[in-house]
Formats: structure tokens, sequence, C-alpha cells
């Protein structure tokens, strides 16, 4: 029996491919045990429990980034934080660690170094982020969604997708989907999401810009989110939702995204062969944007930057694509040719090989 321990949380981006991870390694090994490393303030607070899986839970503890009684006070913090999840790792009798980046996995990485347990790191964004920067120093064993991160040692797997996404039958699915959001199986279907949360910029753009999109023959799945604040246009042939909570059936419908660039969107999309637009937020430290670049350059989607998606350029940008059948297929050809379905079997055949103290090639 295994047992393994995996740290990461805090958004969607790292508590997903954790989750997704964690299901596989049970998939394989029923007997196995995992625990998860997070904070009370993340999503993996409500999303871990909800999947079946214990949270020990740890202090929210942010890299000081300007000097302050904080900064000052951080480096005993961290390391009584790093000396807890030690204890936490000879006491269950942890097998191996597997980060996913985030606040936790900075001190999850030390203390199993500490432990001499072997470290598994996992990096989602194109642009990796200091926890995993610091992790890829410590291991041999690093994986990466997108082949360009700079990372130390990185062994491209892809990401861990959901595997209601993962195993998706689109042309079933696509007959199951028309009829649950109200949609014409005759017409193209242009996808539209922001997140859970949803996206203003986006959102006002697409509620200013819908009847062009509808002209040319298409309809519209409208994700909004659920803060959306501003009034939808009421038009046959445009289905505004503030939550979906079936997006492999929005997914099987779409023949065009608009979304963020998050990198699970980016990895969902491009697995599933479905082409895009993206529209990155410029968050964080940028990644969004890299998140698109393999995929833009691959010729499956367009990136626009959120100043200029506005009415005008669907008008003068989006339009003529919708209208181009052709250019649509060449997209979703070459976002198959890109995508990466089976990230989660890759990423635990990495974690199995580093138990057994062996690193892939």
């Amino acid at each position: 029996m295994t047992r393994y321990l995996l740290a990461g949380g805090g958004t969607a981006g790292h508590v997903n491919p954790l989750l997704a991870t964690a299901d596989r390694l049970m998939l394989r090994a029923p007997d196995s045990v995992v625990l998860v490393l997070g904070t009370a303030e993340g999503l993996e607070s409500r999303l871990v429990p909800e999947r079946g899986y214990e949270l020990s839970v740890i202090e929210k503890l942010p890299f000081p980034r300007r000097p302050n009684l904080a900064a000052l006070k951080f480096p005993g913090r961290f390391a009584t934080m790093v000396r807890g999840i030690e204890a936490v790792i000879r006491d269950r009798g942890i097998d191996v660690v597997v980060g996913f980046g985030g606040y936790v996995s900075a001190p999850a990485y030390l203390a199993a170094r500490r432990a001499g347990v072997p470290i598994v790191v996992h990096e989602a964004n194109a642009r990796p982020g200091m926890a995993n920067r610091l992790g890829s120093w410590l291991t041999r064993s690093v994986a990466v969604t997108f082949p360009r991160t700079p990372l130390r040692g990185a062994r491209v797997t892809g990401m861990p997708l959901r595997a209601e996404i993962e195993s998706i039958d689109r042309a079933g699915s696509r007959r199951a989907g028309y009829p649950a959001f109200g949609l014409d199986p005759t017409r193209l279907t242009l996808l539209v999401t922001g997140g859970s949360l949803g996206a203003r910029s986006i959102n006002e753009t697409l509620a200013a810009a819908v009847p062009f999109v509808l002209g040319a023959g298409w309809q519209v799945l409208h994700i909004s989110g659920t803060r959306a604040d501003i009034a939808f246009p009421t038009l046959a042939g445009y289905v505004v939702l503030p939550y979906c909570n079936r997006m492999d059936l929005a997914i099987a419908v779409a023949d065009l995204v608009v979304a963020r660039a998050g990198s699970s969107t980016v990895s969902e999309l491009t697995a599933l062969g479905v082409p895009a637009v993206y529209v990155p937020l410029a968050i964080g430290n940028g990644e969004q944007r890299v998140n698109a670049r393999d995929a833009v350059d691959g010729g499956a989607a367009v990136l626009v930057e959120n100043a200029d998606f506005t009415a005008e350029w669907v008008a003068d940008q989006l339009l003529p694509l919708l209208q181009d059948r052709a250019a649509i297929a060449a997209m979703a050809a070459s976002a198959t040719a890109i995508g990466v379905r089976d990230g989660a079997d890759r990423l635990v055949d990495l974690i199995e090989a580093a138990v057994a103290g062996s690193v892939l090639r």
C-alpha cells in the first residue's frame, strides 16, 4: 500500500489537476492512501473533502515581497511549517510527496527533502511559479503541461484531466448536449466562458456583439459566471447560463470557444480538438498569455489581448473566421495534434517511478 501526500491548492488551476491525479492513483491501486495538503482559504478546503479525500490544513503563508514586520517573521514561521509537514510525513508513513504549486508546495518539498521522501513536481502553467522552481532543484521527477515551460529536468506529461473530460465521446455527448442546453443541432455553436465567476470584459463584449455572431448563422452558448451583473439581450439562438455543471457537454457541442487562457482550459480544449479564441487575463506573472502560446503557434487558436477584445474586434476579426469553415476545421485538426488526453496516466507513471526509485526518461 502506497501513501501519497499531494500538495497544492488555492485556485482551480492547482486543485483540479491534483484531484485528477488523486483519482487516477486510486483507480490504479484502490488500497492506496491519499492525503492532501492545503489551506483553509483555498478551493481545496471545499473540493477535496467533497471528492472524498482527507485534507491536512496548514497556514496560508505567502512569501513576503516587501520589507515589513511580516517579512521579519517569515523565516521562523516558514521553518515551523516545514517541521510540521515533516512530522506529518513521518507520522503517516508517506512514500512520496507530489506538489502542484501554490503556497503549500514549497514547504512540502523542503519537508520531504528533510524526511528523505521522493518528490514529484507538476507545473500546470507555461510560466512556473516560485514554489515549483524551488521543487525542480530538489528532484529529478519534474512534470510540465507545456513543452516550453522553463523548469530544470522537466518531462512533458500534459495536464491531468478530469475523467469526464478525458474520456468524452464528442459525437455522443453532442447528441446529449444540444437538447440539454436548448440548442439547434443543425447550427454551429460558439461557446463563450470566462470561468465559474465570469469575465466582465468578455461578457460585455459578447452582450454587445452577439447579433453579429447570430447573423453569421452561428448560435451561442454563453456561460456568464455567477458574478455577472450586466443585462444580456434575449435573442433566439443565444443561450446564457450563469453556471454550467456539465462542461463536458458544453465543450462537446462547441465548434469554437472564446475563453480565458488558464492552463486547464487550454489543455482541455486542445486535448479534445476544439479551436479557440483566447482572451488572456493579465494576472500573476502573465502566465495566461504564455499558456496559449503553443496553441496559437500551432494554428489551433487565435489570441486577442483583453483590452482589444471589443465588439469592433468581433465584427472585424471574429466574423470572418466564423464564416470560414475550412479555417475552423484546420484549427480543430491542429488542436488535436497538439493536445494531450492521457496527462493523468503520464503523471502517475512518473509518480510510480519516483516511488520505485527510478526516473522516467
